[in-house]
């Protein structure tokens, strides 16, 4: 349930962001115990500001240490991006930053929590499991845009 509210809705991935250290290794603990995922096929990325006093080194340890993963989970980081709110002010300042895991060649796993979420939720959503609706175009090809 917790990947309904913070997970990505791509069909074809399993990616989870928050700022919250103990909501992402409770997701991290749930992917390696109950569905066998390893740290070989974990990636970690942060949209961090170094502007709060920590480096960047600091900020990565703080995320990995917490989660127990090495260092060559780490993958490319967004950092000091300004908010695109309208004011363009920094607003909620969080020193570790947010903290995203992917997990590499996932499509099963996300289908598998699609489908634990819909059961739980007593609800069906098609484009999570098959994707978009495929319309024959004016060849008789079938395109994903629905454009004939």
């Amino acid at each position: 349930m917790l990947y309904w509210a913070e997970g990505s809705k791509g069909r074809n991935q399993l990616h989870f962001a928050n700022s919250d250290v103990n909501m992402v290794r409770f997701f991290w603990d749930f992917l390696r115990e109950q569905l066998g995922v390893g740290a070989a096929h974990m990636t970690v990325r942060l949209n961090v500001y170094t502007t709060n006093g920590l480096t960047l080194r600091e900020i990565e340890d703080y995320w990995l240490g917490a989660l127990n993963l090495p260092r060559t989970c780490l993958r490319g980081h967004t950092l000091n991006h300004t908010p695109t709110s309208s004011s363009g002010k920094k607003r909620n300042y969080l020193p570790y930053g947010v903290c995203s895991l992917r997990v590499l060649r996932s499509t099963h796993l996300a289908q598998h929590i699609f489908g634990a979420v819909q059961e739980y939720g007593g609800f069906e959503e098609p484009r999570w499991l098959d994707g978009p609706s495929r319309k024959p175009a004016s060849n008789g090809t079938p395109t994903s845009s629905g454009e004939k």
